[in-house]
């Protein structure tokens, strides 16, 4: 009798709350992907790994006591052998070249969205379920593509990636947060145009939302970058 797959197992390394929740019910959504954990520090990260099996780490490459390159090359010198979809706001093309070496198969860079993370772990599924020896070349070629998107991950229809950057820029830049109007001022965009942005990056766990009183009438929503950095 035949025995379903196990799932893939994830250990979400995230030292943001709010993101590191969504993390676990992104990965929840994918099928054939289980959430065993999340640690918010490297520290933690290894305590959990030394305990827990995991076949791979959606890590944050900014903690708190370590960065996640260094965390991944400690876990390699451990004896851990455990795969790595980095997840980062950083664009260093020279740490993407370092973490190929250290067991990272995948970047997502934040904000992402549900779909942009899906895929990658679909792609890693995909890759990881390659058996038996190829028969030349191109199968090698083909089993490693798998792991590479065809071209830019999918927004929700209507967002464009240039003004979502311009749009988190200009949260992030915002210690007080801001409204949909503060933001459409700043980026040039209308106010409905602005909200959207704004409300993807709440479903992104990426910004938070909250009332704005003292007003007459309806409060209006403040939106606010869910890190400091």
């Amino acid at each position: 009798m035949s025995t379903a797959a196990q799932p893939i197992r994830v250990l979400v390394v995230e030292d943001d709350p709010v993101a590191a929740d969504a993390h676990v019910m992104y990965v929840g959504r994918v099928p054939g992907f289980v959430a065993v954990g999340k640690a918010h520090t490297g520290a933690e990260a290894r305590r959990m790994l030394d305990r827990t099996p995991v076949d791979l780490l959606l890590l944050d490459l900014h903690l708190p006591d370590v960065h996640g390159l260094q965390l991944a090359r400690s876990l390699r010198a451990a004896g851990h052998h455990t795969d790595v979809i980095a997840v980062t706001s950083a664009r260093d093309l020279t740490v993407v070249r370092e973490g190929v070496s250290l067991g990272v198969v995948q970047y997502v860079l934040k904000p992402f969205t549900f779909a942009t993370l899906r895929d990658r772990l679909v792609r890693y599924a995909e890759f990881r379920g390659t058996a038996g020896e190829a028969s030349g070349q191109d199968e090698v070629d083909r089993a490693l593509a798998t792991l590479r998107a065809p071209g830019p991950a999918a927004l929700p229809k209507g967002l464009s990636g240039p003004t979502l950057e311009r749009v988190t820029g200009a949260l992030r830049g915002s210690a007080e947060g801001l409204t949909a109007a503060g933001v459409a001022e700043a980026v040039g965009i209308s106010r409905i145009t602005a909200r959207r942005y704004l409300e993807h990056l709440v479903d992104a766990g990426r910004a938070g939302r909250s009332p704005l009183y003292g007003q007459v009438g309806r409060p209006e929503l403040v939106y606010r970058w869910v890190r400091g950095r």
